[in-house]
Parts: C-alpha cells; sequence; structure tokens
C-alpha cells in the first residue's frame, strides 16, 4: 500500500506543462499568464496543441495512479487513497517544491477510472460552462462541486463521495484566486 501511494504521488508530481513547454518551446510557463502550470495557462500562451497535450498528461497521471491501485490492492479504498495522492502530488510537487497546479486534469483522471458516468456528466457540465461563458475556473469549480454530489445520486460507494467531496475541496481551494477575479470580473477568458 505504501508503495502503491508513494508511486501515486511521484507521478502525480510531474509537472508537465513545465517539462512539455520547455521541451517544446524553451520556456518556462510559469513565467506567462496565470503563472500556472496548467493546461488552461499553456493553452493561453503556446496554443491548442500543447494545451490539450498538457490536459492529457495531466489526466492520465490521475487514471493511471488508480488503475496501477486496482492491481496491486484491489480495495476502493486502495484505489481512492491513490487517486488522493496523485492529486497532492500534482498540486503540492516536490518537484516545484511543493508548489504546482489545480487538480482539475488529474482529478478527471481519478473520477474516470471510478465514477465513469459520474465523469462524463461533470466533463459536459465542465465543457458548456466554458463553451458559454469562456471561464475555465469557473467551470472547474462547479463541475468539482458537483462530483460528490453526484456519486452520492448515483449510489457510489460512500468511499467515492467521500473523495469526491476531499478531490472538490481541493480544486476550490486551490481556485480561490479565480473565485475572487470572477466575483470582481477581471477573471481571464480563454480564447476558441
Amino acid at each position: 500500500m505504501l508503495f502503491s501511494l508513494l508511486f501515486a504521488y511521484f507521478l502525480g508530481a510531474v509537472p508537465n506543462g513545465l517539462w512539455l513547454c520547455r521541451l517544446l518551446y524553451k520556456k518556462d510557463i510559469r513565467k506567462y499568464n496565470s503563472h500556472n502550470i496548467g493546461a488552461t495557462n499553456v493553452w493561453r500562451t503556446f496554443g491548442k496543441l500543447p494545451g490539450i497535450m498538457v490536459f492529457l498528461l495531466d489526466f492520465l497521471k490521475g487514471a493511471l495512479a488508480v488503475y496501477l491501485a486496482s492491481h496491486r490492492g484491489g480495495t476502493p479504498e486502495a484505489m481512492v487513497a491513490a487517486g488522493i495522492a496523485a492529486m497532492l502530488g500534482h498540486s503540492f510537487s516536490i518537484f516545484l517544491k511543493f508548489k504546482g497546479g489545480k487538480g482539475v486534469a488529474t482529478g478527471l483522471g481519478v473520477i474516470a477510472v471510478l465514477m465513469p458516468l459520474v465523469t462524463g456528466i461533470v466533463f459536459l457540465v465542465w465543457f458548456a460552462i466554458v463553451y458559454r461563458t469562456r471561464y475555465v475556473s469557473l467551470g472547474s469549480v462547479v463541475s468539482a462541486a458537483l462530483v460528490p454530489m453526484l456519486a452520492y445520486l448515483f449510489d457510489a460507494p460512500q468511499i467515492y463521495v467521500i473523495l469526491g467531496a476531499a478531490a472538490a475541496a481541493l480544486v476550490i481551494v486551490r481556485h480561490r484566486a479565480n473565485i475572487a477575479r470572477l466575483m470582481h470580473g477581471s477573471e481571464n477568458k480563454v480564447n476558441w
């Protein structure tokens, strides 16, 4: 179990946005726009394709951590623990002096393995909000808040509901500056 948690944390801690932008553009994404390593900042700074690549890589970190835990311990508790470890790794990366991203894509990867139907619904809600408002942060916060509610409504195991609540709390707390900007009308929009 300890090995799975450590592996999940280190997998989650891989700063895909930072490393991909250094590899492709020889630039530090943390010096641009929101100074974040996540897919949205990469999209805004370098374009759609690298933004989508970072999203998919961060998504895979969460999905892979849970998938591997399912084969090592197999219990719902072991999979949830690995998912939380991956999200904590992404948000508090040892490679970035315990700083990191906001956990949205990695968290989506975690719940995709555990609750595919919930994942599909929250992704559609996120897409609809972002498409309509062009605020990625608003879509992320609303979608994160929906996860534990949908998990409960679809009668997911209680441990998944708890995971959903913990993941939502992490995502919302990591978006507190975005929430403040949304309330003041100064949040950045994403261009399609």
